[in-house]
């Protein structure tokens, strides 16, 4: 492709990226395909020769675009969010041109010391205890993995990269953190019979005294309590566990505490928050998405630990042909997790907080805990919704429930529910089961989702609600 060609299709798609911005909100956000419809309309073998940009991109939006689900949609509120903006595919389009590999700071200096910095203003924007340093991970199951890994090393002595691990070390995490954890322990070699899962209470959170119980329990049997992983706001229902108690026994028996604050981290920006990262102190590491809820495309999750160089020890291989003359004055990134390779991703984190500022990234996290708020008072006044879970930050919990079903009942009537809201096509909903009860899940996060696009999507759950009646009569018996 000649300078000309790349300078028509990128003026083309910056426009179109621009356009899409403005429009996506009158795409379906769920795509109507079925399994293996895309697949069909792709060839089955490489093209032997070169095609030009215009049959690329004609099929981009013929064969590609309509198996896109669209998370930037303002009636997004499946999952969790994962926003981008404007500046942040403006960063992503920099670092895709420079095409720079950062492994280590001689790769590009700038992409390191910017990094270093970045992360620093994100610690104090959170509230973070001073002096944990940061990095930037690709998704917050590699910084869990990366946790896990260090808590295994530390709790060896360093012995088990080298002979492998005993097979008597332990992790603890609630009954309702997130599958990354169990992965995690897989991986890193504790097996997932090692992993303890702690009770909660009603509001979901880990109940502190069980998991003393639990330590002790396990000391008592000779095993080696190695990592906690305590969470702040769950996927399910982003119930808190509560940080100091379990920073204080994890101190006590010197156990590894890694805080997952993945989903809801970000809520901790707003002063009306600082209660939320109460106990943070007791951290030995701690992850949050800023793809999830700070306006930056995926990948970038912030990773912290409080004595980086455990972390370096784990992770750091030096062969010769990646030594520099630099190496014990600056921070190689490759040392501080899993890969070797990293993109220059602190670019459009960077261009993100610059962009909107401090103020307006929390103006904007202020008014999505404010919508769910708005919701969760929508279903509290329904004479036909219930709340299912305490409503801690933007996610609210519900379901149908007119008091006189069984639970099996309610159940199928809810999934049914769910089922026909997502048929819409302007709003998308997911479930979770809380307590053995199935519960829609509300996500209040994407950047343009506004008052308006609430009520939208209360209208289309009590139309929802009202046509499964009509069409069963007795909606839940089937």
């Amino acid at each position: 492709m000649d300078k000309e060609t790349f300078r028509q299709y990128g003026y083309e798609f910056v426009d179109w990226i621009a356009d899409y911005f403005d429009n996506v909100r009158n795409y379906p956000i769920r795509s109507s395909v079925n399994p293996g419809d895309i697949k069909s309309l792709l060839p089955g073998s490489p093209p032997p020769e070169g095609e030009d940009m215009a049959t690329i991109w004609k099929d981009f939006q013929d064969i590609i675009l309509p198996g896109i689900t669209h998370w930037q949609h303002p009636g997004w509120f499946a999952f969790f969010p994962a926003n981008n903006s404007p500046a942040s595919v403006l960063g992503e389009l920099l670092t895709a041109g420079i095409g720079a590999q950062c492994m280590v700071w001689e790769t590009s200096p700038a992409a390191a010391e910017l990094e270093e910095r970045v992360l620093e203003w994100l610690r104090q924007m959170l509230g973070l205890p001073a002096g944990l340093s940061g990095v930037i991970q690709d998704t917050a199951s590699t910084a869990t993995l990366t946790a896990l890994l260090t808590a295994r090393e530390t709790a060896s002595g360093f012995s088990s990269n080298e002979t492998g691990i005993a097979g008597n070390m332990r992790v603890y995490t609630s009954a309702e953190a997130h599958s990354s954890i169990e992965k995690g322990v897989k991986i890193a070699g504790y097996g997932s019979k090692n992993l303890c899962y702690i009770p909660t209470g009603e509001d979901y959170a880990m109940l502190p005294d069980k998991l003393e119980q639990a330590i002790r329990d396990d000391l008592d049997a000779g095993k080696k309590p190695a990592c906690v992983v305590a969470t702040i706001g769950t996927t399910s229902s982003t119930a808190i566990d509560p940080l100091p108690e379990i920073g204080r026994i994890c101190r006590k028996y010197r156990v590894w505490l890694h805080v997952d604050a993945a989903f809801t981290g970000t809520a901790a920006i707003l002063e009306e928050n600082s209660n939320l990262l109460k106990g943070a102190e007791y951290a030995d590491s701690f992850v949050f998405n800023p793809h999830k809820w700070l306006l930056t495309n995926f990948y970038c999750s912030a990773y912290f630990v409080k004595e980086p160089e455990l972390l370096i020890r784990t992770m750091t291989i030096n062969p010769e042909y990646l030594k520099t003359a630099s190496d014990e004055k600056v921070h190689n990134y490759r040392d501080w997790g899993i890969q070797l390779g990293r993109r220059f991703r602190a670019l459009k984190l960077w261009f993100v907080i610059r962009e909107y500022g401090v103020s307006g990234l929390k103006e904007i996290v202020r008014k999505h805990i404010r919508l769910a708020g708005l919701f969760a008072y929508r279903i509290k006044s329904s004479e036909e919704f219930e709340l299912m879970a305490p409503v801690n930050t933007n996610l609210v919990c519900f379901r149908w429930n007119d008091g006189s079903r069984s639970e099996k009942e309610l159940n199928i009537l809810n999934k049914k529910l769910l089922s026909r809201i997502n048929e819409s096509g302007s709003v998308y909903l997911t479930h979770t089961i809380l307590s053995g009860r199935y519960t829609i899940r509300m996500a209040v996060g994407q950047r343009t989702t506004e008052k308006e696009d609430i009520a939208r999507a209360w209208e289309v759950i009590k139309y929802s609600l009202k046509e499964i009646k009509k069409s069963t009569g007795r909606p839940g018996t089937s």
